[in-house]
């Protein structure tokens, strides 16, 4: 989610196929001989073997190999703090554009524990230079050090915030620090946002004291109004947390056919704007808003 204060079908199984049993045939009013009752001998056999084929399993079906996986439904999306509320639809509720990275987020097994990325970098931008660490969950399938590097390379993006001129950005792995990017399950997500009384719902993110929650959902499936590659919905969740952090507040959509600001809440609905992860353009002008709540 963004703010910052402020839904499993078993898999199908076809069912067994009974062959059907054939007519009896008439007995041969001759005497056979024994050659004739080998060969009735060795149909037999024949047909039972294949009876025995058709009523085989197929992988995914109960008796046959591996079932295939099913994801958990997860609840509709909350607020991140800064805050967003509870939209009044659920996110598979909502259709989806064409070209959006929808896809089932692999089972996994989070460990509740985190891995700080071992990756620094130089700092970016002039003024208030904030350090940052980056931290991924254990058993969700995230590379720290590809996290970290993805991260490092928005918050040093042209179109950042550092194009305000007034705040800068440096990744370190040890030492002091004043936030930090955590990527973590929806579960732990909610358990982390819920220490400040925000309700995330197993659907977006938070920025809760020092730390900027990032739910591994978004994080690998980004949302259903974002229509782009992944890698820009992760920008627009970096840029919208840490724009929370260096005191930007919500903005709503600025006319119908422009660019949405990163500070406005995409993941609610458009309102007619484009949809757009970066604070600023490639020339330095600020994407603005109205205020929102």
């Amino acid at each position: 989610m963004f703010p910052k204060k402020g839904p499993s079908v078993p898999a199908a199984t076809e069912p067994r196929s009974t062959p059907t049993r054939g007519r009896r045939r008439a007995k041969p009013q001759r005497r056979r001989n024994r050659l004739g009752m080998g060969v009735a001998l060795v149909g037999s056999l024949a047909v039972l073997g294949a009876a025995a084929v058709a009523l085989g399993t197929s992988e995914g079906t109960p008796g046959g190999g591996k079932p295939s996986l099913q994801a958990r439904a997860v609840p509709s999306e909350a607020a991140d703090q800064g805050t967003e509320s509870p939209a009044p639809a659920s996110p598979s509720g909502t259709p989806q554009p064409s070209g959006t990275p929808q896809t089932t987020p692999p089972q996994t097994a989070p460990t509740g524990t985190f891995t700080v990325a071992a990756a620094n970098g130089p700092a970016v931008g002039t003024g208030n230079i904030r350090r940052y660490r980056v931290e991924v969950e254990g058993g969700i399938g995230i590379d720290p050090q590809a996290a970290a590097t993805e991260v490092q390379a928005v918050l040093a993006d042209k179109r950042g915030w550092t194009a305000d001129r007034r705040n800068g950005f440096q990744l370190v792995s040890d030492g002091t620090y004043d936030f930090t990017v955590k990527i973590a399950s929806p579960a732990t997500t909610d358990r982390i946002c819920a220490t400040k009384g925000l309700d995330t719902k197993g659907e977006v993110n938070c920025d809760v004291d020092d730390q900027v929650m990032v739910n591994s959902k978004r994080w690998l499936t980004g949302s259903p109004e974002f229509s782009g590659p992944i890698e820009e919905y992760r920008a627009l969740i970096i840029n919208h947390e840490v724009g929370h952090r260096i005191q930007h507040n919500h903005e709503g959509c600025p006319g119908p056919g422009k660019l949405a600001p990163a500070m406005m809440q995409q993941i609610y609905g458009l309102k007619g704007c484009k949809p757009n992860a970066w604070p600023y353009t490639a020339e330095g002008k600020y994407i603005s808003g109205p205020p929102a709540p």
